[in-house]
């Protein structure tokens, strides 16, 4: 999903083309890579898959939506394996030649598109199996070390009667009757050659007459797979886990899609997190501030001393090497910064009051360097007026 190109680059569009200019710009790069016009060439039929798939999202108002604010990833599977949610679930399984078909009016002319007798044989009708998305939260804690999770995920699962083929024991599949074994249903009209996908067959040119009784000759039957999940240290919110070949089974022994597990980690009472950096807000008394001494401090490994200067003033961040979060890709670990604020005493008995009273009544401007300048900066401004 990470290595697809933007889908605007590979149809050479802006992002605020219209429906027809991209009808436009899909027919001439499928024509110029269409498998009939490059017998043989693979980067060509891989191109054609390209374009037909950019088109089919891009052409989509729903999927081009959310592909704009998403990206791929938003079109890579459905929520904790349900159909719907923000994802429209894996593209591996949407015919190109059909999406051709649709461009073209719903016709392929390729006797007059490409000269002579069509030659492309008739597709497999096997088809990969769906992307799922899984949603998974984890806590802070767990996401800065690491650890092991199991989830169940409801999935399409190939029908261990049949093992996939959909046939009962011992039929085998019969030619289709509407195509006779084509996949496709030719008409003629005029100069036109016309030929759509069969649509008892799906294209296959075989149909079951014998059915399996279990999944009734789809090959698939709903379940549900427990998987054990490792998430490394230093994953963060919206962090994507592949992994491969556990999403829906494929239809008629194509292979099976991917399960990708989308993370979702719960806030932390105390730090927050900046990349691999940690922050946390640590109230001191008055005395200490303006005394110096040393307190300690929460870290995700425990509690660590912090020495606090005399005068310290509320707002004064330190920092404490190495105590922040693995990074995800063995750069090091981050740090963790400590905001000190100074707390102002509340309900104070006669004896702190009246010794607040005095060291107010001894103290002058010295001892508040940040007050002192504020007020020559006040005087400074009331005489320009």
């Amino acid at each position: 999903m990470a290595d697809k190109r933007d889908y605007y680059d590979v149809l050479g569009v802006g992002k605020s083309a219209t429906n027809d200019e991209l009808k436009k710009a899909y027919r001439k790069l499928a024509m110029k890579y269409h498998p009939d016009k490059n017998p043989g060439d693979k980067a060509a039929e891989e191109s054609f898959k390209e374009v037909s798939e950019a088109y089919e999202v891009l052409n989509a108002p729903d999927k081009r939506r959310v592909y704009d604010q998403f990206g791929h990833a938003g079109l890579s599977g459905v929520g904790a394996g349900a159909r719907g949610g923000p994802g429209f679930g894996g593209f591996e399984g949407v015919d190109p030649f059909e999406i051709f078909e649709r461009a073209f009016g719903g016709e392929h002319i390729f006797d007059s598109l490409f000269g002579g007798a069509r030659t492309r044989t008739r597709r497999s009708a096997a088809m990969r199996g769906s992307d799922l998305r899984y949603d998974l939260t984890i806590t802070f804690e767990e996401a800065a070390a690491g650890t092991k999770k199991q989830i169940v995920v409801p999935r399409l699962d190939e029908c261990k009667d049949c093992k996939g083929s959909g046939l009962a024991p011992g039929s085998t599949r019969s030619a289709c009757p509407q195509c006779r074994g084509t996949g496709q249903v030719r008409m003629s009209q005029g100069f036109f050659s016309i030929s759509r996908t069969c649509d008892r067959c799906g294209g296959a040119g075989t149909i079951v007459t014998n059915p399996c009784r279990k999944c009734n000759g789809e090959g698939r039957i709903r379940g549900r797979k427990t998987l054990n999940v490792t998430i490394p240290a230093g994953v963060e919110l919206g962090s994507q886990l592949k992994i491969t070949g556990e999403g829906e089974a494929g239809s008629r022994g194509g292979p099976p899609g991917n399960l990708y597990v989308f993370l979702n980690v719960e806030p932390h009472p105390i730090f927050d997190r900046h990349g691999d950096d940690l922050l946390c807000e640590v109230p001191i008394t008055f005395s200490l501030a303006a005394l110096g001494g040393s307190i300690e401090v929460p870290t995700l490994n425990g509690k660590a001393r912090l020495k606090i200067p005399p005068g310290t003033q509320s707002g004064k961040i330190f920092r404490l090497r190495g105590k922040g979060i693995q990074n995800l890709h063995g750069y090091g670990r981050g740090d963790q910064h400590v905001r000190v604020l100074v707390e102002t005493p509340q309900k104070l008995t006669r004896q702190q009051t009246e010794l607040l009273e005095k060291l107010a009544s001894t103290t002058g401007g010295r001892e508040y360097p940040l007050g002192e300048e504020f007020g020559r900066k006040v005087k400074r401004f009331t005489r320009r007026k």
